[in-house]
């Protein structure tokens, strides 16, 4: 919800900034039981910038940024002393081992911690609320109720949510008279409508007037996207594939997210390859049975490849047969998928250029020709290079395995086309943090 709610996350990450600075003055001031001098207080700020750095990216990774939900003062509490915690160790580390600049602040640390807690806690709980949370605004949805729905239940069940929708109108409804009239008696300053509907569109026009009197236009779809992370199936046409889904748009992304493929791919190949035989034998003794799988599967412009992955189940797992064949994970499979080791030699596929590091999941070419006949431009999402990991894999909690599931992809589908409208280094940057975190916590499975 960019206009709505992203303002929000920027006052929330620019405070924290603000307050990790002010700890370490306070915490030098406690250390030196005297308010510390500029020259101090600057040689201590400027290590501490990089790690600041870092740290966002732990409070990132922990969730503290979520768009959607705003914790709750528990579980913000628990959730910021794990961060706090994590971000000391790693300013342990970074002091050991970047010593260049002259200081180890190994009880400055301590207290550093004990402080940063307290006080970034009373910014997100006491003063952040105060600066972006006045009374939440009127709300006038127009659009398919059955459609929006969810939308305006998300609206009016989130936390300090900035709006509350508190009436709805069928676009039938949507004459001009209707809207202004609802606007003045029920004190509507917001309208959330569905521009891509005819009536709604032909209605608009008539209400120009109500710009100049305070009254705000979102529109309903692009306000779902932004909230659910995910595009309305029923907006999808050949004209918004045309308008969103460009190639050329993204030229020098695709060359500098290839090259980003090929080193990180380097770099993650050196531990796995000393584990390969390890892992090779303990499979070969479940079963005898083989260490891979080699799996056809559909790649950009819905070319076949090979993709490896570690054998976690008994059975069948490619061709015609993976819409039939019925499944088994073996007790070191499940080890395997838990962790999502089972894809490690997927890597070497990146380095191919078969596959990225982020993208959406690539699947059997029998499931791409029955969820092409039922899910209209289902083949776009063959129009980027797949991923080992992706929007899709984050945010879309029915996961279909090893057989066709057409309601599930179909949802599955709809954050797939966001993160080929999105698709950026910062939205891979994004995947890439959130990935790590729902390994670190076992979310892979």
């Amino acid at each position: 919800m960019t206009t709505v709610f992203r303002p929000r996350t920027v006052v929330l990450f620019l405070g924290d900034i603000i307050f990790f600075a002010f700890a370490l003055w306070l915490s030098l001031a406690l250390r030196e039981l005297m308010p510390p001098t500029s020259a101090l207080f600057f040689v201590h700020l400027v290590p501490f910038v990089f790690l600041f750095a870092a740290w966002i990216s732990v409070f990132f990774v922990a969730g503290l940024y979520e768009r959607s939900v705003i914790l709750a003062r528990r579980a913000l509490s628990a959730t910021l002393l794990v961060a706090q915690i994590i971000n000391m160790s790693i300013a342990a580390l970074f002091f050991f081992f970047v010593p260049a600049f002259g200081i180890a602040p190994k009880t400055l640390l301590l207290i550093y911690l004990i402080v940063s807690f307290l006080l970034v806690l009373l910014w997100r709980t006491a003063l952040f609320p105060r600066i972006v949370q006045g009374q939440p605004e009127h709300a006038m949805l127009i659009g398919e109720s059955a459609q929006f729905a969810g939308l305006s239940r998300a609206l009016n069940t989130a936390h300090r949510s900035p709006t509350r929708v508190i009436a709805v109108l069928r676009p039938e409804e949507a004459t001009p008279e209707r809207v202004r009239r609802t606007i003045e008696d029920r004190g509507i300053s917001v309208v959330i409508a569905d521009f891509n509907h005819p009536v709604v569109a032909r209605a608009f026009p008539g209400l120009y007037n109500l710009l100049a009197s305070g009254v705000r236009f979102f529109d309903a779809a692009g306000l779902y996207e932004e909230v659910f992370g995910r595009i309305l199936l029923s907006q999808i046409d050949d004209r918004w594939v045309a308008r969103n889904v460009s190639r050329y748009a993204h030229t020098l992304y695709d060359s500098i997210k290839r090259v980003m493929d090929v080193v990180i791919a380097v770099f993650l190949m050196i531990v796995p390859v000393l584990l390969y035989p390890l892992f090779g034998l303990i499979i070969k003794l479940q079963d005898d049975g083989p260490v891979f799988y080699r799996q056809i599967r559909i790649g950009q412009n819905g070319r076949p490849f090979v993709m490896l992955k570690f054998r976690s189940m008994s059975g069948t797992d490619q061709g015609m047969e993976v819409l039939k064949s019925k499944h088994t994970v073996t007790p070191f499979g499940k080890f395997l998928r838990i962790s999502r080791l089972d894809e490690f030699p997927q890597i070497w596929n990146v380095l191919r250029g078969d596959l990225s590091l982020i993208g959406p999941r690539p699947e059997f070419p029998a499931l791409v020709e029955e969820y092409s006949r039922h899910i209209p431009h289902y083949n776009v999402r063959h129009l980027v290079k797949p991923g080992l990991s992706g929007w899709a894999q984050l945010y879309h909690d029915r996961h279909p395995h090893h057989e066709a599931q057409v309601e599930a992809t179909r949802e599955k589908f709809s954050f797939d086309l966001y993160y080929l409208k999105h698709r950026s280094l910062l939205l891979d940057a994004t995947i890439v943090l959130k990935t790590i975190k729902k390994l670190i916590t076992h979310g892979g499975a």
